[in-house]
């Protein structure tokens, strides 16, 4: 059995810091310290859901919008609990608690 989570994300590439902020629309906003050249961008926001969620980065999935800033993240966890946990911690990055 495969528990994942999809995430809606809208990208702001070229930020500061890579961090979660809020919400847009009903998308997760996550700026991205990096530009959107060559990848860069989509590498780290793998690398920013991979370290939040605390899973290996071959556990991102990228499922749409490479090219663009609305995406959708799948997540792959190893169980149930770990997936309640992700989805509680999804919850408070978008400000739902």
């Amino acid at each position: 059995m495969s528990f994942v989570l999809k995430i809606s994300i809208h990208a702001t590439p070229g930020a500061k810091r890579t961090e979660a902020a809020g919400l847009y629309g009903d998308a997760l906003r996550v700026r991205l310290g990096a530009p959107p050249v060559d990848g860069k961008a989509n590498e780290a926001l793998i690398a920013w859901a991979a370290e939040t969620f605390g899973v290996v980065r071959k556990q991102v999935d990228l499922l749409h919008g490479a090219a663009g800033r609305q995406k959708v993240l799948a997540i792959q966890f190893p169980d149930a609990a770990s997936l309640a946990q992700a989805q509680a911690l999804l919850a408070r990055l978008r400000g739902e608690n």
